[in-house]
């Protein structure tokens, strides 16, 4: 592991380095580029697909702990994987910013990416790609975000 990620991993809640080493090293096996940045609120660590070129999820700091960002772009091939979320996730899913491009895309900045429209308990939604996906790591969550990186790169083949 290089200098950057041991020095981010220094931030993380000793409970959860393991799980993000863990989630490190799948995503890089994957063929996964790791870019590691510094923010106000502390490390940002990327992961970017190659093929096509996209970020795949990040882990980002907040004030209330460390967070994972993922972007499914292939969401629709697997969402009813969202019904076997922890009730803590699929709440936070649902409390998660609407998508002013999905609702009008005049109500948005025409370069933010569209976010995501699916399906979750039997209720539509269209959430911002950027707070739609965004767990809390904890030990409830952490299973649920690996199956969920999974689900993703399954697809991105």
């Amino acid at each position: 592991m290089d200098n950057q990620f041991m020095l981010f991993l220094e931030t993380v809640d000793e409970r959860f380095q393991d799980f993000v080493t863990q989630i490190n090293n799948y995503l890089t096996d994957q063929g996964c580029k790791c870019d590691i940045k510094e923010a106000k609120s502390g490390y940002v660590v990327s992961y970017i697909l190659n093929k096509p070129k996209r970020t795949l999820a990040n882990f980002v700091t907040r004030k209330t702990g460390m967070k994972i960002r993922i972007y499914p772009e292939h969401l629709n091939n697997y969402q009813d994987f969202l019904n076997t979320l922890p009730e803590k996730m699929k709440k936070d899913i649902r409390k998660a910013s609407v998508c002013k491009r999905l609702l009008n895309p005049d109500d948005c900045n025409p370069k933010c990416v569209t976010g995501y429209s699916f399906e979750l308990d039997g209720e539509q939604y269209q959430k911002c790609r950027y707070m739609a996906f965004m767990p809390a790591l904890s030990e409830e969550n952490n299973p649920y975000i690996k199956q969920f990186l999974e689900r993703e790169l399954s697809y991105c083949g």
